[in-house]
């Protein structure tokens, strides 16, 4: 993979990248939407660019990847650029953009680092790109050829809504169907959409959003979050919820704007109304082998807030296919009230031989469990030999979670998750570490759920 001699470059120099990188993806973004403004309006989330989040972000890909390289120099690590490539091709991603970045990244290097990027360090830095760039080039084509689609205009479809449904105050479901008539693509539980608005400012944001409904029918299903400042909330994004149920993120900034997609979406689409939509993307999806009568793999199925909606979509199919092993539900939320499609999770769950919802809440109702208060606590929960577990919400209640299971005895290659915007840097598919420890993320982009 990377070369004996950049290997030995990059080791050396790595401290000093490292030491530096958040002031280059500082000089990185500046630099690349003073040329190219166009990015910052139709490709990445300016909510985050606002917050600093997906700043962080870039950073914390480059230093991953440079230094799995040293540590594996004999390797690539296939799961990161999957994860990767998934968000980037729902995105329309093209090969040319990896040049842009090229040319404006370095550059930023050369003004911070100065005399220290000498030619045998930005040769060995640019190998290492090149390397991370050309691979996610390959896997987006597949991902791209795969579905039958291209690269950037030509990745989006337009879609009319035919439902919307109130979940909760803060939650919306939008049923939708192809605006053309023609069938809707195939996608396996668990996938998101990239989903497509042009604002009043003009600008062309895009989110993306879980499919909450199992495949099979005609209509799409999309359950939306509105997503509220920290500001607004008094406190860091999400409000530090006990139960973990802070949105996509759950972090601590001291400043978050509104969602503007969420809430465009919230605010303006109804039925009748047409979304552009990408094709279905996403790897935290269930195994080909999971599902139907003889499929003897207990699973256990933990999300918390809007991390509900991949999970839904699993355990829809679960019930549809007749999974007969048993299936364990964990959720975590502020309240009943606020919690997303409680009924779906209620109703799929009773429809498996074997399997049983467990759900914590912050603010429960009166006479609601003591040991059902707070956070999610697996200690009573039987979890069953062999259990593969799937994961989605806040990066703390992923990391919590997965700790617990381990405790557990479950194998953390059978632990899988998903991370929606700029916290996808803090959870490492290519590692089997908690999550948190190590770094992936989106390089070109940065999109999330609002």
């Amino acid at each position: 993979m990377l070369s004996e001699q950049s290997a030995a470059t990059v080791r050396a120099t790595l401290p000093a990248v490292g030491g530096a990188i958040d002031v280059i993806t500082e000089r990185f973004y500046d630099r690349l939407f003073a040329a190219r403004p166009e990015l910052l309006r139709d490709l990445f989330n300016r909510g985050n660019q606002a917050a600093g989040t997906q700043r962080q972000a870039l950073a914390g890909s480059i230093a991953a990847f440079a230094a799995y390289l040293v540590e594996h120099p004999d390797e690539r690590p296939d799961a990161m650029l999957a994860r990767i490539a998934h968000k980037h091709a729902s995105l329309g991603v093209a090969p040319g953009q990896y040049e842009t970045v090229r040319e404006h990244l370095f550059a930023a290097i050369a003004e911070v680092l100065g005399d220290a990027v000498t030619p045998g360090v930005a040769a060995a830095w640019d190998e290492v790109y090149w390397l991370m760039a050309n691979a996610l080039i390959a896997i987006e084509a597949r991902l791209y050829a795969e579905r039958g689609i291209a690269a950037g205009a030509a990745a989006w479809r337009e879609w009319e809504v035919v439902e919307r449904v109130e979940e909760t105050p803060d939650v919306a479901t939008f049923r939708l169907r192809p605006a053309d008539g023609a069938p809707a693509p195939a996608f396996r539980p668990g996938q998101y959409v990239s989903v497509q608005v042009r604002l009043p400012d003009g600008a062309r944001q895009i989110r993306q959003y879980s499919l909450s409904g199992a495949p099979g029918a005609g209509v799409r299903q999309l359950s939306v979050k509105r997503v509220r400042g920290a500001r607004a909330a008094g406190a860091g994004v999400g409000g530090g919820s006990g139960a973990w149920t802070a949105g996509a993120g759950g972090g601590s900034d001291a400043y978050a704007p509104d969602g503007e997609v969420s809430t465009y979406l919230h605010a303006q689409v109804r039925e009748g109304s047409r979304l552009r939509l990408s094709a279905p993307y996403g790897d935290l999806v269930l195994d080909d082998r999971t599902g139907g009568a003889t499929d003897a793999t207990p699973l256990l199925l933990a999300s918390a807030g809007i991390g509900v909606t991949p999970m839904i979509a699993m355990l829809e199919h679960l019930a549809g296919t007749g999974h007969p092993a048993p299936v364990t539900v964990v959720h975590a939320d502020r309240s009943p009230a606020d919690h997303p499609l409680r009924a779906d999770h209620l109703a799929y769950t009773g429809k498996l031989p074997d399997a049983a919802a467990h759900f914590w809440y912050e603010h429960p109702e009166p006479g609601y469990p003591a040991d059902r208060t707070g956070r999610v606590d697996l200690a009573g929960i039987a979890v069953a030999p062999g259990t593969r577990a799937y994961l989605c919400g806040p990066v703390p209640f992923m990391k919590a979670v997965r700790g617990q299971l381990i405790a557990k005895g479950v194998a953390p290659a059978d632990i899988h998750y998903e991370v929606f915007g700029p916290d996808l840097w803090r959870a490492s598919p290519m590692s089997s570490g908690p999550v948190g420890e190590a770094t992936t993320s989106s390089t070109v982009t940065g999109s999330s759920e609002a």
